[in-house]
């Protein structure tokens, strides 16, 4: 007796075809602009920062000045101290792509922003090169002075700041020396902190603070020398921080 041949298996309506189609389609959509927002929001991360080069898209930072600057906190050595003593490492992790992204984007959403002041004893005076964050300028290791009260002298206060200057006139670092006093203030320049840590230093621990003005203009050192701090062409996101190396 023969066999009844087997039913054929049901094919597929044409529109399955046509719904995979667009799927696909929307999930690859969906896939390229996570990953363009991500690197386009986050140009901090080295790897983003060199594809944003190589598309010519790199974020041009603005020409700000005392007026324009965008809002944050201002805060003396005492607040500094205060403010970022107690974060631990995966808080500082978390601060500093915040606050390189801040700088990075010019401020757009100024989380945490923060402007350091007050008195620094200058330490160390270095050209930066081109493994720097900033290939062009220099960098002033100060260690903060604080008065006790209205009667007594400034002492070291365990909050260390490098003051990172971006210009091209580089020779302007001879006029900074071990044993001056740089004044940090928020005009006309703006020193903003773009990197916070701790660093234990003679049996101590302290607050290490790197800060760029982020308003530019002529830079007055002393009595009538000046040079110009620009916006820098160049950032190197990948670099480590410290400036100055332990």
């Amino acid at each position: 007796m023969p066999r009844n041949a087997e039913p054929a298996p049901p094919s597929r309506p044409a529109y399955f075809w046509w719904l995979l189609a667009n799927l696909l389609a929307l999930c690859f959509a969906v896939a390229s602009w996570t990953a363009c927002l991500h690197v386009f929001g986050n140009p901090e991360i080295p790897r983003n920062y060199e594809i944003l080069r190589k598309l010519g898209r790199l974020p041009e930072l603005k020409r700000h000045t005392v007026l324009d600057a965008p809002n944050g906190s201002l805060l003396d050595p005492k607040g500094l101290y205060r403010k970022f003593f107690g974060l631990t490492e995966e808080e500082f992790s978390q601060l500093n792509a915040q606050l390189l992204r801040n700088y990075l984007t010019n401020f757009e959403r100024p989380l945490a922003l923060t402007y350091a002041e007050g008195d620094y004893l200058v330490t160390k005076v270095r050209e930066l090169g081109p493994s720097d964050f900033l290939p062009s300028g220099f960098a002033i290791r100060a260690h903060a002075l604080v008065k006790p009260d209205n009667f007594t002298q400034a002492a070291p206060y365990p909050v260390i700041i490098e003051y990172v200057f971006p210009t091209l006139e580089t020779a302007a670092a001879s006029q900074f020396r071990t044993g001056d006093i740089l004044a940090v203030k928020k005009s006309p320049n703006c020193a903003a902190i773009v990197h916070a840590g701790k660093i234990l230093e003679d049996d101590e621990q302290r607050v290490y603070l790197t800060v760029i003005p982020i308003a530019y203009g002529p830079y007055r050192a002393g009595d009538g020398a000046a040079f110009n701090i620009e916006p820098p062409a160049e950032i190197r996101p990948g670099a480590e921080f410290p400036v100055f190396k332990p």
